[in-house]
Order: C-alpha cells, then sequence, then structure tokens
C-alpha cells in the first residue's frame, strides 16, 4: 500500500510541475493563437502562487513536500528501489536532475519571474470584466 502511496504521490508532483511549466507556456502561446481561457483569473492567480510555493522553498531551503511524503511512503514500503514500476522510473527521470542546489534556485526565481512577466503581458481579467 506504501508503494502505491509512493506512486501516487509521484504522479501529482509530476502533475504540479506539469502545471506549472506548461501553464506558463499555454499563457505565452495563448496570447498569440488569442485563447480566451488564459486570462481566466482562477487560472492564473493559480498558476502564479504555484510558482511562488517552489520558489519560496527553494529561498528558505526547504524540501518539497510531495517529495518528502514520497520518500517517507518508499521507506515505509521496505526502502523499494527505482527499478519497480516503469511510470515511477521515467517520472524520476523527468523530476529529479543532479545539479547543486542553487542551480534550482536561480532556475525557480527566472520561472517566477517570467511567470510574472507573462502577468503583465498578458493580464487576466476579472470575471465581472467580461462584457
Amino acid at each position: 500500500m506504501h508503494l502505491l502511496l509512493a506512486d501516487l504521490i509521484l504522479a501529482t508532483h509530476a502533475l504540479f510541475v506539469a502545471f506549472v511549466v506548461l501553464g506558463l507556456v499555454a499563457v505565452l502561446l495563448g496570447k498569440y493563437r488569442r485563447w480566451g481561457w488564459v486570462r481566466n483569473l482562477w487560472f492564473r492567480s493559480a498558476h502564479l502562487v504555484a510558482i511562488g510555493i517552489v520558489m519560496a522553498e527553494s529561498w528558505f531551503g526547504l524540501a518539497c513536500p510531495l517529495t518528502e511524503w514520497e520518500s517517507r511512503s518508499r521507506e515505509a514500503a521496505g526502502g523499494a528501489a527505482y527499478s519497480g514500476s516503469f511510470i515511477r522510473h521515467w517520472l524520476h527521470q523527468i523530476l529529479f536532475y543532479d545539479f547543486d542546489p542553487w542551480a534550482f534556485t536561480v532556475a525557480y526565481t527566472v520561472f517566477g519571474i517570467l511567470t510574472l512577466l507573462a502577468w503583465l503581458l498578458v493580464p487576466p481579467e476579472h470575471p465581472r470584466n467580461k462584457n
């Protein structure tokens, strides 16, 4: 059961990363493709908060709670290695790299600044202003 929980946490982590990365790509592409949904205030606010949390964790040297929960679940399952399921192996290959922590802090901060710039370049619309 712990291994299944660890895999579910890993999949959730991958979806969170996809939301942050692909959300910015969608906003910038949507500006030029005239996709109205990329100006949705709820979507944009959630996206900004998501990258803000990542930046704050990095600045304060905090581990991502999803990473912590996954690790604890894997340990509770007997310290299973990543040679298990295909999904677990490849999601780890995509999400985790072997760089110094400062490189992640810089990357997250730059990505956060780009997200703020996108907020200014493609401002979200408040639902009441849609007439």
